[in-house]
């Protein structure tokens, strides 16, 4: 049986960016979804994996980008998933997890095969994600409801390939981690 990650994707945001008008709607409706996955991974003993962009604070670690989110005009957006102590946190400078970055090291450490992807932005940074998790030979889900975009069409468009392309399964976030 595979073991199960969910990864939290630059949820910790302060939204001062060219895209957040854009992209700040779509996270506000899929907070809840977000709040209900961690809550059910971290009951369940499931590791939660937060994976964020250092948004080119190349002097930055966890606790500043989350300070950072915090105190940003948006940190309603960010407390409600805010990491925990038991969560592991990775900072990543380009689209992708893994680009980069020691996720796949960890995950070979926690033995995990299958991720659950959720946070933003579909049509870029999950969608990059599943891409690489999928020819590292990791199986993928991604909560629908638990993903914002900046571009709908460009986010169902996103989903459809992980599905098709990646074998991703595409499920609710109340399913993602059954």
């Amino acid at each position: 049986m595979a073991k199960t990650a969910l990864v939290v994707i630059d949820m910790l945001n302060t939204y001062e960016h060219q895209d957040a008008d854009l992209l700040v709607p779509s996270v506000t409706r899929t907070l809840p979804a977000v709040v209900r996955l961690l809550e059910r991974a971290r009951a369940r003993g499931v590791p939660v994996i937060y994976v964020n962009d250092n948004f080119g604070r190349w002097r930055s670690h966890h606790g500043e980008i989350v300070d950072a989110a915090l105190s940003g005009p948006h940190a309603r957006l960010v407390e409600p998933v805010r990491p925990d102590a038991a969560s592991y946190f990775i900072v990543k400078a380009r689209h992708s997890v893994f680009y980069e970055t020691p996720l796949a090291y960890l995950l070979g450490t926690l033995d995990v095969t299958h991720l659950v992807l959720c946070g933003q932005v579909t049509e870029q940074c999950v969608l990059y994600s599943a891409l690489d998790a999928h020819i590292r030979h990791l199986s993928v889900t991604v909560a629908r409801d638990a993903v914002a975009h900046i571009h709908e069409d460009l986010a169902e468009a996103a989903l459809r390939m992980m599905e098709t392309n990646m074998g991703a399964r595409v499920l609710p976030a109340a399913q993602s981690l059954s």
